[in-house]
């Protein structure tokens, strides 16, 4: 093979490939290596510590799920958090939503937006939005900070590696309930469940202990680990298999829909056997 490649191991045995025209930035921060490269396939796409976080061609699909399904759940998601998320582009989503009246974004790690606002405007052009507040900050300690305040908490982590494993922590979830109005609900992105199913299955309890309401659901993210990404959801009141047809308005969306809404959640049996 002519030209750089660049191979992501998602396991020790498996990986993905990809050609990449050009490394636009390379760049060691506080908290972990940062690479930014122009792709043949997947067009501009940003690298942490080596994994794909996402891409100018795919990112719709983990963006709108993450948001759409916990904000059309939600009836009025006023007051929206997102932990993580440096790229911009679940806060993009978010303010589709005419109920929200503020989304606050905490990233540890300000040199991911910077380089977010740079190479992907089309993923991060909502940042300086008014209705959103930037913070680069530790979403954990935020979290333990917060008490009664979000309607919706949404967690935008990298894999559970480094800085981002205190996030899939039961204490964790224990803290955004807390965090959480009496009637809030959160989503967290949990992995794929070919590689991680220990994992999945091990959020899924945590969570089932903590919120009455707790679901997976999944979307497929080509350059994601697998191809098929799981997502949890904790919630204290709203059950999003049983949202009202007139909750739901137009969106303008790629990948969800209202019919997809439900279907998400509709699981293959081996993923369904992890929430058991």
């Amino acid at each position: 093979m002519s030209g750089l490649w660049f191979t992501e191991l998602q396991t020790k045995n498996f990986g993905i490939t990809m050609k990449v025209k050009k490394t636009l930035q390379t760049e060691k921060t506080e908290y972990q290596m940062l690479e930014m490269v122009e792709t043949e396939e997947w067009g501009n796409m940003l690298l942490l510590d080596g994994m794909v976080m996402t891409s100018q061609k795919d990112e719709f699909v983990y963006h709108e799920m993450m948001a759409h399904v916990p904000l059309f759940t939600h009836p009025k998601p006023e007051e929206v958090l997102v932990v993580g998320g440096g790229d911009g582009g679940v806060i993009r989503e978010i303010l589709k939503h005419p109920e929200v009246k503020k989304a606050t974004l905490v990233e540890i790690d300000g040199k991911v937006i910077e380089s977010a606002k740079r190479f992907l405007p089309e993923i991060a052009g909502k940042l300086d939005d008014p209705r959103v507040e930037v913070k680069v900050a530790d979403g954990f300690k935020h979290i333990a900070e917060s008490e009664n305040r979000y309607d919706v908490i949404l967690v935008d982590s990298t894999e559970p590696i480094g800085p981002a494993v205190q996030l899939f922590t039961k204490g964790f979830y224990a803290g955004i309930a807390n965090a959480l109005k009496d009637d809030g609900l959160f989503v967290a992105q949990t992995d794929n469940p070919w590689f991680k199913g220990d994992l999945i299955r091990k959020i899924f309890a945590d969570v089932k202990e903590i919120f009455p309401i707790t679901r997976l659901y999944t979307a497929n993210v080509p350059t994601y680990p697998s191809g098929l990404w799981t997502f949890t959801l904790g919630s204290k009141k709203y059950d999003p298999l049983k949202v009202e047809k007139d909750r739901f308005y137009p969106v303008d969306t790629k990948y969800y829909t209202e019919k997809y809404h439900f279907a998400s959640f509709v699981l293959p049996k081996f993923v369904e056997d992890l929430t058991k």
